[in-house]
């Protein structure tokens, strides 16, 4: 009897993230944003992709762009940002960027760690 392999099915979908989420309706702004955002600006080695973590994080945060912040929060996590830097990232904005920026930023981050 051969055993049941229980791993989800692996995605024939190989589109970015991008052309996923915007390529049916504005295709040029996901063309570019693996191009140019993540092709080339994300790829400079000016900075390492873990401090680019950050600062997204915190324009992110201090702009108030919550849909944009949880994906981001993952990223981060996946580049080498701690939950504890994350944390203090929110901490922080909250005197800077406002108290329900930081409180939000914190909310999300604590969603986003209970869903792992």
């Amino acid at each position: 009897m051969a055993e049941q392999d229980d791993r989800a099915p692996e995605s024939t979908d190989r589109r970015s993230s991008a052309q996923q989420l915007l390529g049916d309706i504005a295709p040029r702004l996901a063309e570019l944003t693996d191009d140019v955002l993540f092709g080339d600006v994300w790829a400079r080695p000016e900075l390492a992709r873990r401090d680019r973590s950050l600062i997204k994080v915190a324009a992110l945060i201090a702009l108030g762009r919550t849909d944009q912040l949880r994906s981001h929060l993952n990223l981060a996590l996946e580049n080498g940002v701690s939950e504890e830097e994350l944390s203090e990232v929110a901490t922080h904005l909250a005197f800077y960027a406002g108290w329900p920026a930081g409180m939000t930023a914190a909310s999300t981050l604590k969603q986003l760690l209970e869903a792992r």
